[in-house]
């Protein structure tokens, strides 16, 4: 089992820790949060910590900070992973980038890709053959039509067609 540190306690930081587990694939999860007593430490300690957690994750909700805290996590040594909710479909052509989130009963179809960093909120569907640039926050209910490329650091709103 491995232990994953979560940048940020707030409420994207929830979501990541609840489909962490719901993963089984980690045994401990813990937060780097400025403000959020139940964090271990503060947001940029995360080098601090490389040693006992090989793997970390930016639950910002802010794209541009997200994507600049999987960089320096990458650079700092982590292992960034998708995290992917067991009750999504991803199918197995489609490719997620690094430290993005899937959430539960999210479609991912055939031939699509996620960019690094996105947040692929529940109930959004990805028709095949699209594209999702880097640090994108699909919001829930989104679809997005097939052969469509998302631009980077798009967020949709909820139940939006996008493409």
């Amino acid at each position: 089992m491995r232990k994953l540190l979560i940048l940020g306690a707030g409420q994207y930081g929830m979501v990541a820790k609840e489909i962490a587990e719901s993963t089984g694939n980690y045994d401990d999860v813990a937060f780097l949060d400025d403000s959020n007593p139940a964090a271990i430490g503060a947001l940029f300690e995360y080098e601090r910590f490389r040693q006992e957690f090989g793997c970390a994750v930016a639950a910002i909700g802010n794209s541009e900070m997200r994507m600049r805290l999987i960089g320096r996590l990458t650079f700092a040594g982590y292992e960034v992973p998708a995290l992917i909710h067991p009750r999504a479909y991803v199918s197995p052509s489609a490719v997620i980038g690094m430290g993005s989130f899937i959430e539960p009963m999210a479609v991912v179809h055939t031939d699509s890709s996620v960019g690094r960093g996105c947040i692929i909120s529940a109930g959004t569907v990805i028709n095949h053959n699209a594209v999702i640039g880097d640090g994108c926050h699909l919001n829930c209910g989104t679809v997005v039509r097939s052969a469509a490329s998302v631009a980077a650091g798009t967020t949709s709103g909820y139940g939006e067609i996008v493409g």
